[in-house]
């Protein structure tokens, strides 16, 4: 489910809310679909399952440092853009020169992106304590864990032909879960990784939110001595006077 296909299927639903007079929310850290929501996305070849094997493959082989590499020589700039370890986009970015003949950058320079047709008021939750974020981090991996995170993996393994080099099997969770079922990581280890995994995903969100056009934070945090709910009420008055300015 690409953020192509999101921004297709979230515009004629936030159309339909709006048309009823109500206010479209949008909430959840993928912050690429995010992007592509407020941007447009350049019309690309579809996916390739057989030259996209075949990447992967060869990045089994070779690493994601030799593909990144091998992405240079012949898109430089998509290349300089995108961090080696960034296998994802790489690939993606492969696949599209191998089956179209033409690069990545030349698709997007050749299209004009539709911007959305909103105004926006873009909100983020921002931790104050990294101390605070590490532990929320541990509680709710803990919690995942808890609720059934190896079993519900079974369940996919059995019920669907699953690879762990699938974009959905590398998330965070999935990823070291599936180490442990394969009895390649103890109990323990799957929980450390999954932990240090997640706290890696929050700082590289939190330096792509620092550089986030039109943001406006708000505090993730509130003292032990201030109820949850008076920080949720002045959360919601500064809400209500940025939709008030938006509007005005």
């Amino acid at each position: 489910y690409s953020a192509a296909d999101f921004r297709r299927d979230a515009l004629p639903l936030m159309a339909d809310i709006t048309a009823r007079g109500h206010i479209p929310l949008l909430v959840g850290g993928t912050m690429l679909y995010f992007k592509v929501l407020l941007e447009g996305i350049a019309e690309l070849p579809p996916a390739d399952a057989a030259i996209r094997q075949q990447i992967l493959s060869d990045a089994e082989q070779l690493g994601w440092q030799a593909m990144h590499q091998r992405l240079a020589a012949v898109d430089p700039s998509t290349a300089a853009a995108l961090h080696p370890n960034h296998s994802q986009r790489i690939q993606r970015a492969l696949e599209v020169y191998y089956s179209s003949g033409e690069t990545l950058s030349s698709h997007q320079a050749r299209q004009q992106l539709e911007a959305l047709p909103y105004r926006v008021a873009q909100l983020a939750l921002w931790p104050a304590e990294r101390s605070e974020l590490h532990a929320r981090i541990a509680q709710r991996f803990d919690q995942m864990l808890q609720q059934g995170l190896v079993d519900e993996l079974r369940g996919l393994r059995q019920n669907f032909d699953l690879h762990p080099d699938m974009p959905s099997m590398r998330s965070v969770g999935y990823r070291q879960s599936w180490d442990f079922i394969e009895r390649r990581i103890s109990e323990q280890q799957l929980r450390e990784q999954g932990v240090a995994a997640t706290r890696q995903l929050a700082k590289r969100q939190l330096t792509w939110l620092r550089k986030w056009p039109h943001l406006h934070r708000l505090s993730a945090n509130f003292d032990q001595d201030q109820a949850e709910s008076d920080w949720l009420e002045i959360s919601l008055q500064k809400i209500s006077k940025l939709l008030q300015e938006l509007s005005g």
